[in-house]
């Protein structure tokens, strides 16, 4: 089913709409060395492929897995002789190239200079970690993503009607319940889906009008992976419903349980990471400052590391979160003071707080009487920060907030007995 032109190419469109860069300099046979990076299924090996096809370049492919240098120079050296005979350039493929150690990839660096060969290198992994700089800064780096449910379905679609190299010839018939659990199942995996959708048919009896019914049980065997309950509105929604009540109840356990079932069943990790530092703000807030930090870490770790191997650090910030000491203290002084704004005759600025950087403002009396906090005994003096006095942040009794709530008490204090 690999894809034979641009129409029957599926996903990253990005690259290959009309008029972008890449489609142009394939149409235009004027490919230059390429690095394909992004996850398994997503089209990287097809797209060299297509590549290939539109290129009047000879073309031949290794796989750094399974090769090793010597391989490597009866292709150069075969490029050689076919440009002393034929003027063509060799478009040499090399999947998984990050498999190649440095001296492997650096025995393609004299050829590439004589342009005797033309470099399309995949990768899973990222290739500024993977692939030596003197070859990345030859290359054009393309990043390809998952494809997107949608796609999948078309890819699906589109194996099930081809009766050449497809399904097409047989009497196929794909719930709508199978078909939804297997292109959110193989999370954007177009060949993962198309062997679990082989293995489904091929072990699949037909029934007595000759269809091969593939169901969900057919489906979730196929795959391999269990169906999690989760694409429903409201077990999606309770499941992160529980997700953050057990991390705010600190119940580190729960917590994890939740969280292993969303990512599971395909949640967006970053949207878990999100919930995790709102959690962190709002229901640990000042008890345990440390809790936001540690869930921004995470969020901005699986941000750049991804999956499956952001799960870890989501762990580590959920469960930090959950056994963190709990104050919504802060949380509710900012709904208080929103409802002060909202519902009450807004404060005026006191004079002594307002700007005095623009020629003119000490004429009108700005900063007038404002007192630097850090030219008294312990950094703290009394001046009045709002012309109506109001509480709002109370500290709890937890965590570090049982000292904050000492400190303010005591400063407090000092204010009301200052005051005439």
């Amino acid at each position: 089913m690999r894809p034979r032109d641009f129409e029957e190419f599926v996903g990253q469109e990005h690259l290959l709409k009309p008029g972008k860069l890449l489609r142009r300099a394939i149409e235009a046979d004027r490919i230059f060395t390429l690095i394909l990076f992004g996850p398994p299924g997503c089209g990287k090996t097809a797209l060299a492929h297509l590549i290939a096809s539109k290129s009047n370049s000879a073309f031949t492919e290794l796989n750094a897995v399974t090769s090793g240098v010597a391989d490597l120079r009866k292709v150069i050296e075969a490029a050689g002789v076919e440009r002393k005979r034929s003027g063509r350039k060799t478009l040499l493929l090399i999947d998984e190239i990050h498999r190649f150690n440095k001296s492997q990839q650096s025995a393609l660096l004299p050829d590439l200079e004589k342009g005797n060969i033309t470099l399309i290198g995949t990768s899973t992994q990222n290739p500024f970690f993977s692939i030596i700089p003197a070859i990345s800064s030859r290359a054009q780096i393309v990043q390809m993503h998952p494809l997107s449910p949608d796609d999948l379905r078309a890819v699906l679609c589109r194996a099930l009607s081809d009766a050449d190299r497809g399904f097409g010839a047989e009497k196929v018939i794909v719930t709508p319940d199978a078909e939804e659990f297997l292109v959110q199942g193989v999370e954007g995996d177009a060949r993962r889906l198309l062997n679990a959708l082989e293995i489904g048919i091929l072990t699949t009896s037909p029934d007595e009008e000759g269809e091969i019914r593939i169901d969900r049980t057919v489906a979730e065997e196929s795959l391999q992976k269990k169906a999690v309950v989760y694409d429903t509105g409201d077990d999606h929604y309770d499941t992160i419903s529980a997700f953050i009540k057990s991390m705010r109840g600190s119940d580190p356990d729960a917590t994890v349980y939740w969280m292993s079932k969303m990512l599971y069943a395909g949640e967006d990790p970053l949207y878990i990471a999100r919930r995790i530092v709102i959690c962190a703000s709002e229901d640990v807030g000042n008890a345990d400052p440390r809790a936001l930090v540690v869930a921004t870490a995470a969020l901005t770790a699986v941000q750049e590391i991804g999956m499956p191997e952001g799960r870890i650090p989501l762990a580590q910030a959920a469960i930090y979160v959950a056994c963190a000491p709990k104050s919504n203290a802060a949380y509710m002084a900012l709904e208080e003071a929103t409802h002060e704004v909202e519902t009450r005759p807004l404060q005026k600025v006191p004079k002594a707080l307002r700007d005095t950087h623009y020629t003119g403002a000490k004429r009108l009396g700005h900063g007038e009487g404002y007192r630097y906090p850090h030219d008294a005994p312990g950094h703290h003096l009394i001046q009045k920060y709002l012309p109506e006095e109001k509480t709002f942040y109370r500290p709890t009794d937890q965590g570090e907030e049982i000292k904050t709530r000492e400190r303010l008490e005591r400063w407090r204090g000092k204010k009301k007995s200052e005051e005439p």
